[in-house]
């Protein structure tokens, strides 16, 4: 119980623990209440809708109580969504009088029963609009209707529609009261309402400003498109209600008033190297870039404003300018722009690069296919057999070869040359003891299996011929 009371008193008043629609942080919710206590709450109900209720009963309410507030007729379910001194703030960012609006009374806080009601209504919502969809196609209505709101006590629900015309739908409300035994009132709503109920995320990555912050719709136009240089492209002007995005109003008044002495862009520039069109212009770097009439794209040249109405002031006195450009383009510098700093906290700025790419060539040596007679494994193998049973073969002469291990290395006999006179050439002995040291010491570095020890190699092996050569 302590720990609830803990709970209660640490929660903060001004947040709730969902983002509603149109959601307004209370930031007067820590100042102490005066005598003379604002007593009206704001109460919202399902998606963007909102009223303003006078609390006559005194009741201490909190942002996020659900209460049971006056309706026509029976009551409503609604959720507190703003008290005290900033109602009054709100009314009068709306545009609502409090002398001159009808102010309906908070019956209480809801009991159980009343939440189970108001529960089962909602869970009705869904179906009853796909329904009326089918009822109102059936009567060939040029109307789509969005969304289907029903009240706390389940005696009436609002059918919000579309429409781009006046559209008679007495019949419809007959069907529709014979249908659900309910009272229907129908609401005609605009695509941008439409949008903010139904809630998503625009392009720019945030929920849509219509079902956050926005509640006065001014109209949009491609002019707005036009003052800030923004290609007249419809897929990417238009929103998710398909008309023109409201964002594009955002920054208009600074565009207006950074063009206030820019010249008219369909003025051409009169140069002896040709005429010049207007292609685009960067409204806050004050520069307008210009092409040749007939070149399109493939040229263009960037000029001042000021350079730019100089020229427009010389043409209408006719004089024609020598180039478009005064003085020689300086070059071009490179600007600071976006740096990728993702590699500096890299888990691998660290390791050796040449130890990854040894590794890399030891892998790729291991992965290559070896022929029979290099395979490491097979000679071991050969080896072991032999050791293990040696095999002794009879030479052409009779004479019993000695072991493998015992073997020394053959010594190949080298070709006799001859000379320019026809003799052999005599080789030198020591260059022939040279070839012989370096191919034991080659044995020796050669890897085997074979055990140490054993017979010594003999300095002459019997199959083994002489390595002097005779001259005659």
């Amino acid at each position: 119980m302590q720990e609830e009371i803990l709970e209660t008193h640490d929660k903060c008043t001004a947040c709730t623990s969902r983002c509603n629609k149109l959601e307004v942080f209370d930031w007067l919710s820590d100042l102490p209440q005066g005598v003379s206590a604002n007593d009206i709450v704001e109460i919202q109900f399902k998606n963007t809708r909102k009223g303003y209720y006078r609390n006559s009963n005194a009741i201490h309410l909190e942002k996020g109580d659900a209460v049971a507030v006056e309706a026509s007729p029976g009551h409503d379910i609604g959720e507190v969504s703003l008290t005290g001194e900033l109602v009054l703030m709100q009314m009068k960012k709306n545009n609502i009088s409090p002398a001159s609006y009808d102010f309906k009374r908070i019956y209480r806080k809801v009991k159980p029963v009343d939440i189970e009601k108001w529960e089962e209504a909602k869970a009705l919502e869904h179906e009853t609009m796909l329904e009326s969809r089918r009822i109102a196609s059936r009567l060939k209505l040029n109307m789509k209707i969005g969304d289907v709101e029903y009240q706390g006590d389940r005696t009436k629900a609002i059918f919000y529609y579309i429409a781009d015309e006046r559209v008679d739908f007495r019949e419809l409300i007959k069907l529709l009261a014979e249908r659900f035994k309910i009272r229907i009132e129908m609401r005609q709503i605009g695509a941008r309402q439409e949008a903010g109920r139904i809630g998503g995320i625009g392009p720019c990555g945030r929920e849509l400003c219509c079902s956050t912050w926005m509640t006065n719709f001014v109209s949009v136009t491609t002019n707005s498109a036009r003052y800030q240089e923004i290609s007249l492209n419809p897929q990417k002007l238009a929103g998710q209600c398909g008309k023109l995005k409201c964002c594009l109003n955002y920054e208009l008044d600074a565009y207006i008033d950074a063009q206030q002495d820019f010249p008219r862009t369909n003025i051409p520039l009169r140069t002896r190297e040709g005429v010049f069109l207007h292609f685009k212009t960067d409204v806050f770097k004050r520069l307008m870039w210009y092409t040749l009439e007939n070149n399109g794209s493939s040229g263009l040249f960037e000029v001042s404003v000021d350079r730019v109405k100089e020229i427009i002031a010389m043409n209408r006195k006719g004089i024609e300018v020598d180039k478009l450009i005064e003085n020689a383009p300086k070059p071009a510098t490179k600007e600071i722009g976006f740096h990728n700093v993702v590699i500096e906290e890299s888990l691998t700025r660290f390791d050796d690069k040449n130890r990854r790419n040894r590794d890399k060539r030891g892998n790729n040596q291991r992965n290559r296919p070896q022929r029979p007679g290099n395979n490491p494994r097979n000679n071991a193998a050969r080896d072991e057999a032999n050791d293990s049973t040696p095999m002794q073969s009879q030479n052409p002469e009779g004479q019993t070869s000695q072991p493998r291990e015992n073997r020394q290395p053959r010594i190949i006999k080298p070709q006799a040359q001859n000379g320019s006179d026809g003799n052999p050439i005599r080789r030198e002995r020591d260059n022939n003891a040279t070839r012989t040291n370096q191919q034991h010491r080659g044995n020796r570095n050669r890897p085997s299996n074979r055990p140490r020890g054993g017979n010594q190699p003999n300095n002459k092996t019997p199959d083994a011929p002489a390595n002097e050569t005779s001259h005659e």
